[in-house]
């Protein structure tokens, strides 16, 4: 090879000075000349090469922003948050698809078998739902992103008050969809709200003391409990469970507003939660 690039060039190129078109001249000569790669290491600084190497390395490093989490950094979400929230296990296509799964077949029962003013297996199965996704997002048990969130530079109240509030605006979403589906019963079909947030304010009250996976366990299992004793006990196969008739609504907000009080009195408990394995 009788042409090398010149030794200024070199340094130019080092220095990232070099201008078109010397560049792509050296930019190709430099892939198949090992005499002028020597010279370019001996003329260039080690101190810059090493930067350019270390900003290589973070930046090939450096996780990929999905979408979600592109899409809440525009709404004006901060970066860590956005990737705290974008980790949220049951934010994801998986569970996203089992939820809506859910709902279907509940909807589809309601049409195909209709008994009495209201769709009975939707509004017991409705509920349940915020409950369980509030569960599945925070704590070692079921988080694979619990030891992020642990060393997220935040309150660890702050930080579930976060997801609970992604889960249930997804969650409670879905489940107003799948009420629209429901219009011959209007305003009797959304009888799940209010018992949806009892569940979830209480289930979230009790995590400090009996854990994330314990409490809506429990909470999960005395709503089951509380529908099979309502249905033995109601005047007739075409009357309306107990907790869906107006008194069990006012019942159910009381119980959310209460478990919403507890639940603010303990939040400092959730930092002595987040720091142990449960």
């Amino acid at each position: 090879m009788s042409w090398h690039v010149p030794e200024e060039d070199l340094r130019a190129y080092a220095r990232g000075e070099l201008a078109a078109p010397a560049l792509w001249s050296a930019d190709s000569h430099l892939t198949s000349c090992a005499r002028c790669r020597g010279v370019l290491a001996e003329v260039g600084d080690p101190a810059v090469l090493d930067t350019g190497w270390e900003r290589l390395d973070a930046e090939l490093d450096a996780p990929r922003t999905g979408v979600l989490e592109s899409l809440l950094v525009r709404l004006g979400v901060a970066g860590h948050t956005a990737r705290l929230l974008a980790a949220t296990p049951v934010l994801r296509r998986s569970w996203l698809g089992a939820v809506a799964a859910v709902l279907l077949l509940s909807v589809g029962a309601a049409h195909a078998v209709r008994g009495g003013d209201f769709p009975t297996l939707f509004l017991a199965l409705a509920p349940l739902l915020p409950l369980a996704g509030v569960a599945l997002s925070y704590g070692p048990a079921l988080d694979p992103t619990y030891e992020m969130a642990v060393v997220a530079p935040m309150h660890g109240f702050r930080l579930l008050m976060i997801r609970t509030v992604a889960v249930l605006g997804v969650a409670l979403g879905l489940n107003g969809l799948a009420t629209l589906a429901l219009p011959g019963y209007g305003l009797r079909a959304l009888a799940w709200l209010l018992p949806a947030l009892a569940l979830t304010a209480t289930g979230l009250a009790l995590t400090p003391r009996l854990g994330p996976v314990l409490a809506p366990s429990l909470v999960g299992g005395a709503w089951i409990g509380l529908l099979v004793a309502a249905d033995a006990l109601r005047a007739g196969a075409g009357a309306p469970l107990a907790p869906f008739t107006v008194a069990g609504q006012g019942v159910a907000a009381a119980v959310a507003a209460l478990a919403a009080g507890l639940l603010f009195l303990l939040r400092d408990r959730f930092d002595l939660f987040q720091g142990r394995a449960v």
